[in-house]
């Protein structure tokens, strides 16, 4: 007889407890934060997938708390916020990373928790700022499309990064290098409507890709 999977999802920031519910109608909860596995390893539930979670307004979800439920058997699955960082760091010891910010924190490519850390709405997780990994790529766009050119580009993507996570949005670099003279009004302006009509939201990607994962891991031990 195949085991029963009680799958729990946790995320809200980066992709919606709604629009994940439309890719795979199982448990979601808030993002996690400190013993919240544990909890949910108690309450029974063997998939775990990891989105978002708590950075620095509450004490971050614990490795030791993931890689015990791993040793439970337990099922963890982790892409594209807290769930990028923890699977980088624990893959070794059977957690599942997935997306392409997993891939960059496990390759060495960005190392810093605030490449994906984000302002949010307290009442309902909401963000409220950019995350770095998102201004990367769109401004990587944006060059790529000459929208702006080499030296603006680098000199955007050093503004972005001195900027606090909290405070970090495309409106305000974008503000920050006009009045650094780093480019005119005029091209600022082009510059924040491309970023609004084409940003390259990674993390809702790869928000999606631990659900697909999940959905993929449930559908493989039904069909057993």
């Amino acid at each position: 007889m195949s085991k029963v999977l009680r799958p729990i999802i946790f995320a809200g920031t980066s992709i919606s407890h709604e629009d994940a519910k439309n890719i795979l109608d199982v448990e979601y909860s808030r993002p996690v934060f400190r013993c919240d596995i544990r909890k949910a390893v108690k309450r029974g539930y063997n998939v775990i997938g990891i989105i978002d979670g708590i950075f620095f307004d509450k004490t971050a979800v614990a490795h030791k708390e993931i890689t015990k439920a791993l040793k439970s058997e337990v099922i963890v699955v982790g892409g594209c916020s807290m769930g990028a960082l923890r699977a980088s760091e624990l893959d070794t010891y059977g957690m599942i990373g997935v997306g392409k910010i997993y891939e960059w924190y496990r390759d060495g490519v960005i190392e810093a928790d605030d490449e994906v850390a984000v302002a949010t709405n307290p009442d309902t997780f909401e963000p409220v700022s950019n995350p770095m990994v998102n201004i990367r790529e769109t401004f990587n766009a944006a060059y790529d499309g000459k929208i702006i050119d080499s030296d603006t580009h680098e000199l955007l993507m050093g503004i972005a990064k001195k900027t606090h996570y909290t405070e970090r949005t495309y409106f305000g670099v974008v503000k920050q290098g006009v009045r650094d003279g780093v480019l005119s009004s005029g091209a600022g302006d082009v510059l924040i409507e491309y970023c609004k009509e084409h940003e390259v939201d990674v993390k809702r990607n790869d928000a999606i890709a631990v659900i697909e994962k999940i959905k993929e891991i449930l559908g493989s031990t039904s069909e057993q």
